[in-house]
């Protein structure tokens, strides 16, 4: 018979297993509009539905869908990865314990500023791109600790060119980590280099 924390473990890993499946079949698209339709209407199943949702119970009673909004073309980049300053910052979880983040460069968004690339320096690596943007914590704005963009360790990958050192950052895609929904999880939030001067209307908003 399982147990209440492998019942747990197996949610998670099969939440984990969708969101890799949902950004496999967003690259593959027809159009980037196509691709946030898709993410759209699967991160509104996952949220309602999967027993790993962060959503609280009572939040899903009346639940109507995220408020996402509409797709924006120009909101889409594909920008190499620049240098920039060696840095780092540790985070401390309630069930992993400190997980160590390495800066790695730095992308220059068009029109909007600069952010952070960082890594992930333990066991399985990954790209982490979190965004802070000048509605953070305003009413029917965006998430006040931010939003992420990219997070390749748990499958949040929209496209990059090894070979030309470059990566896709579509920030109608970007969304609100668990913590957003449920203050029992603990999430690594924008750091100073990856907060953003002005509004960024799309992606995931917050209404909470």
């Amino acid at each position: 018979m399982s147990t209440p924390a492998s019942r747990t473990a197996l949610d998670v890993a099969d939440w984990r297993r969708r969101v890799f499946a949902l950004y496999a079949a967003v690259r593959e698209a027809d159009s980037p509009e196509d691709a946030h339709e898709l993410w759209r209407i699967e991160r509104d199943d996952l949220m309602l539905h999967h027993p790993a949702t962060a959503l609280l119970p009572e939040d899903r009673v009346m639940f109507e869908g995220l408020p996402i909004a509409s797709y924006d073309a120009q909101w889409r980049f594909e920008l190499p990865i620049l240098e920039a300053e060696p840095g780092g910052f540790d985070f401390a979880t309630g069930t992993d314990g400190v997980v160590p983040f390495e800066r790695i460069g730095r992308v220059e968004v068009p029109d909007a500023g600069s952010l952070d690339v960082w890594r992930l320096t333990t066991y399985g690596g990954g790209l982490f791109i979190p965004v802070r943007d000048a509605l953070a914590g305003k009413p029917d704005g965006t998430y006040g600790g931010g939003r992420y963009l990219v997070d390749t360790i748990k499958g949040a990958d929209l496209g990059s060119d090894a070979a030309g050192g470059t990566l896709v950052l579509d920030f109608n895609f970007a969304y609100n980590p668990s913590c957003a929904y449920d203050p029992a999880w603990a999430c690594p939030l924008a750091q100073p280099g990856n907060v953003l001067p002005i509004a960024v209307p799309v992606g995931e908003m917050y209404a909470g």
